[in-house]
């Protein structure tokens, strides 16, 4: 026994002499330089000091650095100070200056459609009335498409709620011009004005006026006096009628590559680094696809896009969704391709949302969708990989989607609701429960006044002096992400801190009118994580991006003002003084050529 004890204590100084002399031997390699490697490894490219909110749990910390794009510290300014190096290390200090704080996102807009317009097309103001768009819009309208050879004229911005008032006709469009179709939407995008020859093309009439087609599934083909279509579609019928323009030419790829790099320059100048377009095929191609792919193949993009194919009411949902499908050839990590958008409803506050109870005159909106039809359509695009997308507004609408989604999809699968302005009690825990997202217009949680008086004529009982709910989803534990729905802005700003500011008082700046819906109103972190990680959690990025955190891309803002205590009628002045995507300054106000 005595033996087989020292015989162990023998190996075990062995064992101890030889990691002395592995100690020794590391000591002098280190002291020859050998491992100096080591150290340019652990010496971040850039660290920044400052007030910086990492929408992590609303976390405030003092300081982070980056190392090849990717956050590699996060924490207080000592800490940082271990990861600097002379010569290699950028420093930013920031502190004192404003807040630093995670890329924005924008979980629903339209920049792709917003810039086509103003490429092709023509841009209204709220303000321009009738005389204006007959006499002035749409004859400039018609000679620049005449002048450029187009073989179809677009605008859009027409005022939903006064131009219904004194409606022009197909007949007076026709006086101005007969030859070419003419397509003008509202400011929404959900109704439309158009002439006779774009009613012939699309076989709503014929040119004699015979009138072969009286509705389009999900829309209104308005109706004259005198029985023919009288040039007015809404919802459904109106994107109709659009697919029979010349699409090709209205956004052909090298519209498409150009206006890229004008929504780039504008979603990092509003401090926007993540962004999912809401109606990707609007113009019934795939060239908005093609123009981002060959963007992000030059190196040029500095954002994450997210793209969604539409699905009409009027088209056939499988070879749609094998489109939806098909544009998975274009993803890449600064692009995602898999949603499919629907409108199940229009607008509550132009009469056609789906809503409980009624209109006042037991009027009822445009349901677009059976119940059973949507469920069948979650279920097979759940099972392709493609996230459903749905605008929705009435609370019967969310209803019936919500019911489709938990009976059809995948939890895991994030189905989406857009907009949302009614939302059924109950409903709220049902969306929770089963990892429905929501993002919401925070912005237009707002009214003026007059326009306060008069929904309060047209709107269901119930609704009246509500708007689109916020709060709650937080108090559910619902994810709900900000969006602009930019160009469709209701009259409201598009950039992060003017909507957060709305989404904290319930007024728009610009308007003298009191608080809308105080209830639901977010507080500065709520607002802040609406437009941040929860954007990148509907997006399926939020491993990635969405917060300062590590491991992450470095996607953050350095903003001029502290939003998180300067005083709250000041929050929309603040701007980004500079935008930097996966480590690298891509934007800046000062003229530093980055």
């Amino acid at each position: 026994m005595k033996q087989a004890i020292c015989k162990s204590l023998r190996k075990t100084m062995v064992s101890a002499n030889r990691l002395l002399s592995c100690i020794t031997i590391l000591s002098i390699v280190f002291g020859m330089g050998l491992l100096a490697g080591c150290k340019e490894k652990t010496a971040a490219d850039l660290v920044v000091y400052g007030k910086i909110f990492t929408a992590e749990g609303n976390q405030v910390v003092e300081a982070f650095a980056v190392k090849d794009g990717k956050y590699v510290y996060v924490g207080d300014k000592a800490g940082a100070e271990a990861f600097l190096e002379d010569g290699k290390t950028e420093v930013v200090d920031y502190e004192g200056k404003g807040l630093v704080m995670p890329g924005c996102g924008n979980g629903h807009a339209h920049y792709s459609l917003g810039y086509a317009i103003q490429s092709v097309g023509t841009v209204m103001s709220m303000e321009d009335d009738v005389n204006k768009f007959l006499t002035e819009i749409v004859p400039a309208a018609v000679k620049k498409a005449k002048e450029t050879g187009a073989k179809s004229i677009f605008g859009q911005g027409w005022n939903m709620i006064e131009f219904p008032k004194n409606l022009p006709t197909r007949q007076q469009l026709d006086a101005i011009c007969s030859d070419i179709p003419i397509y003008f939407a509202d400011e929404e995008g959900h109704k439309g004005l158009v002439n006779t020859i774009a009613l012939v093309n699309a076989g709503i009439m014929k040119a004699d006026g015979t009138v072969l087609k009286k509705e389009i599934r999900g829309g209104e083909i308005g109706m004259g006096a005198d029985g023919t279509p009288n040039g007015f579609l809404s919802e459904q019928a109106g994107t109709y009628v659009r697919s029979f323009l010349d699409n090709e030419y209205l956004f052909s790829v090298d519209i498409a590559k150009d206006n890229m790099a004008k929504i780039q320059e504008q979603l990092l100048s509003e401090g926007y680094t993540m962004y999912l377009d809401g109606y990707s095929s609007y113009f019934f191609n795939d060239n908005f696809y093609k123009a981002a792919q060959q963007m992000d193949q030059e190196g040029d993009m500095h954002f994450v896009l997210g793209t969604a194919w539409e699905l009409d009411s009027w088209m056939d949902v499988d070879k749609t969704l094998d489109k939806a499908v098909a544009t998975k050839k274009y993803e890449s990590e600064h692009i995602r391709t898999n949603w499919l958008k629907l409108f199940m409803d229009g607008t509550v506050e132009s009469g056609t949302g789906f809503v409980d109870p009624l209109y006042p005159g037991e009027k009822q909106g445009i349901p677009n969708w059976t119940e059973e039809e949507l469920t069948d359509i979650t279920r097979k695009a759940n099972a392709k990989g493609i996230t459903m997308h749905v605008h929705v507004m009435g609370n019967k609408g969310v209803t019936r989607i919500v019911n489709a989604y938990v009976n059809g999809g995948k939890d895991e699968m994030r189905n989406t609701l857009i907009h949302v302005y009614g939302v059924s009690k109950d409903d709220y825990q049902r969306i929770a429960d089963h990892n429905i997202q929501v993002s919401e217009g925070l912005l237009w949680h707002h009214a003026t006044d007059e326009l306060q008086a008069e929904l309060m004529q047209i709107l269901p009982e119930g609704m009246k002096d509500k708007g689109y709910p916020m709060k709650s989803y937080f108090d559910y534990g619902i994810n709900v992400s900000s969006h602009s729905d930019f160009p469709a802005l209701s009259g409201s700003p598009d950039d992060p801190f003017g909507i957060m500011e709305i989404a904290m008082t319930g007024v728009y700046y610009e308007e003298n009118a009191k608080p809308w819906w105080t209830e639901e109103l977010l507080t500065r972190e709520q607002a802040l994580t609406a437009l941040t990680i929860n954007v990148a959690k509907q997006m399926f990025i939020e491993n990635e991006r969405g917060s300062i955190s590590i491991g992450k891309y470095a996607d953050f803002l350095l903003v001029d003002k502290d939003v998180l205590t300067c005083p709250v009628t000041e929050i929309h002045t603040a701007k980004p003084a500079a935008t930097y995507f996966e480590g690298k300054k891509v934007f800046s106000t000062q003229n530093d050529n980055q």
